[in-house]
């Protein structure tokens, strides 16, 4: 009884990023400016791939998805972020805090293996253009994406159900802005060797298996744009991974920084900002470089325009 008592939490205090009044508007208002602008972009993108019939292709099928993921990642933490930095109350149950959670690195991981999938589409796409519509069939497609969600699945399965076996005894304040799984783990009163094992394994698998597959994407790709021997070829089948090869980046630096490391180098400061980043920023900047380098997409809502008057 008197364990049950000492383990049981209800709800956790997020601390947020910071205790100053004047510093928190000024983020409430950021934050929030990036959030409409995260919305407005990702549910464009969505929009204009499905109304314009040029675009719709494997790479925009992805691109499409990968805009729902952006949507879906920051909807899940940006709100109550916003909701933080302007109450005082930063109370968050028990059960909304494992949610948050579980959609957190559902989201995640799934982003990651459908940015592999685009890889391997950019791939086909450049070493094997005559092959391209066979290799990269509607159901070839549609595999890959199902396989990406499946896999993120079962990756917050583990994450989550590790997690909830924590005992986190009178200690209920999380020093972050949304439950995090090293912030939760920082929380723990109990020994946590085990469960931190288990979790790297899973996350460190997802984080490098996908990896890999890009990796190895882009090295033949590179291989195969050097032997063109034209500069405007070079140029335009580069062109076509500009925009992938930026947003990898950008996700998988701030990604392996935060996770792809022990909970005792855990670091407040550091891993907040790469978090902000990360959780808030990368989904606002992924319809921004998608869009803004690629012509198709920046023609697309003329040609939809275009579409609509003649057809009235």
């Amino acid at each position: 009884m008197g364990r049950r008592n000492i383990t049981h939490v209800s709800d956790f205090i997020l601390m947020g990023l910071t205790d100053s009044e004047e510093i928190r508007l000024v983020l409430f208002t950021l934050f929030l400016l990036i959030y409409l602008i995260t919305v407005l972009g990702n549910v464009g993108m969505i929009l204009i791939i499905r109304l314009d019939p040029q675009l719709h292709t494997p790479m925009y099928f992805f691109l499409s998805h990968l805009s729902f993921l952006d949507l879906s990642y920051s909807s899940v933490i940006t709100p109550k972020t916003l909701d933080n930095l302007l109450t005082s109350k930063k109370n968050i149950s028990y059960l909304n805090c494992f949610s948050q959670m579980y959609f957190f690195v559902f989201l995640g991981a799934t982003e990651c293996f459908l940015l592999s999938s685009m890889a391997y589409d950019r791939y086909v796409a450049i070493c094997n253009p005559l092959h391209y519509p066979v290799v990269m069939s509607t159901r070839r497609c549609c595999s890959l994406v199902f396989g990406s969600y499946l896999i993120g699945f079962m990756d917050t399965s583990v994450n989550v159900l590790c997690l909830t076996r924590l005992h986190f005894c009178n200690s209920k304040t999380i020093y972050h802005f949304f439950c995090d799984g090293p912030a939760i783990l920082a929380l723990s009163c109990t020994n946590t060797h085990d469960i931190e094992i288990i979790i790297f394994i899973s996350a460190g698998s997802t984080l490098v298996v996908s990896l890999i597959t890009i990796s190895v994407s882009y090295v033949s790709i590179l291989s195969t744009i050097l032997k063109i021997t034209s500069t405007s070829g070079k140029q335009k089948a580069f062109s076509t991974c500009a925009s992938h090869l930026l947003g990898v980046t950008i996700f998988y630096g701030t990604m392996i920084f935060t996770y792809l490391k022990p909970s005792t180098s855990y670091s407040l400061g550091k891993d907040q900002v790469a978090s902000v980043f990360y959780s808030i920023v990368i989904p606002m900047l992924n319809p921004l470089i998608y869009s803004l380098r690629n012509k198709e997409v920046k023609n697309a809502p003329n040609r939809v325009m275009k579409k609509k008057k003649d057809s009235k």
